[in-house]
């Protein structure tokens, strides 16, 4: 549905991933086991991926609703669907009052899009079309799979990473052939986590972008969405989400950050900055050049 940099940009912080996940693969027994690592990356993948709209509405404590209970939010999502020419995804309210919205799902065939009550109680009909667009435009855009292979890959690395740290520090295998240089080993357990997060938030905040672009095409109005975005800073700052774990790994799904800003730097954000995304989308409708994706 793009044609975006960003593309390119996505497949070589994947592969920054992977480069991780093997290296410790080749790290641990001299290599001789990295396919048990690729092997647990792929399985961690596709768990994920399969579940990824069970797992984000849960923990949203979200519930299916009928065209009778939200008929503002059907009769935009019909529209913007039918004119995308794609399925109309499932749709949900979680209780909470923080503001936001979420799309999840494996693919446009079975996706989900997530309101909660106090973005529904903050934003006029355009500003809510603006957010519903960006929210389709990840459905079709793919990118709950891209978010989801991401904080899989990131996961397991931590994971390994944590085992290896015992490894290092009290020694494994049988023989001086089977061991690892322990200090490589916890200078690894320390440097893959983070390299591995900071990916997947580069990841995160460049679909963020993307999805601002195609679906303000989408409804026609990037200034809706600028307008909304500006609500959704202020509405989050508050009523934040409390960062709890199941929260946080759905994070990077909401179209805002939810937390507060000392829960939270700028490098380690799942989101752009807010008015980088609103200067993108004014620069987008009044016709300027849009320049980096930063």
């Amino acid at each position: 549905m793009h044609r975006h940099f960003n593309g390119l940009k996505t497949a070589a912080l994947f592969g920054g991933i992977w480069v991780i996940l093997l290296a410790i693969g080749a790290l641990v027994a001299g290599g001789r086991y990295i396919w048990i690592f690729a092997l647990i990356g792929v399985a961690t993948t596709a768990y994920s991926y399969w579940n990824s709209d069970k797992l984000a509405i849960k923990a949203m404590r979200a519930y299916p609703v009928s065209e009778i209970q939200a008929p503002e939010m059907y009769r935009i999502v019909r529209e913007l669907s039918t004119k995308a020419g794609k399925p109309m995804p499932q749709l949900f309210i979680s209780p909470t009052d923080a503001p936001n919205a979420f799309a999840t799902g494996r693919s446009p065939q079975h996706a989900a899009v997530c309101c909660t009550q106090g973005i529904l109680d903050l934003l006029d009909e355009r500003e809510l079309r603006g957010v519903l667009g960006h929210e389709l435009m990840h459905v079709y855009n793919r990118d709950i799979l891209t978010s989801s292979i991401a904080a899989a890959l990131a996961g397991i690395i931590t994971s390994i990473a944590q085992m290896m740290m015992w490894f290092g520090m009290f020694g494994g295998g049988n023989n001086d052939d089977d061991r690892p240089n322990p200090l490589a080993m916890l200078a690894m357990a320390f440097l893959a986590p983070v390299a591995a997060s900071m990916i997947q938030l580069a990841i995160s905040r460049t679909r963020e972008y993307d999805a601002d672009e195609d679906g303000s095409k989408l409804t026609g109005d990037p200034l809706a969405l600028a307008s909304a975005l500006r609500k959704l800073e202020a509405g989050t700052a508050r009523t934040p989400l409390a960062p709890e774990p199941k929260v946080v790994n759905t994070s990077h799904m909401m179209i805002a950050n939810p937390f507060r800003a000392q829960d939270v730097s700028r490098l380690m954000s799942t989101h752009p900055p807010t008015e980088k995304r609103i200067q993108r989308l004014e620069n987008q409708a009044y016709g300027r050049q849009i320049r980096g994706v930063g």
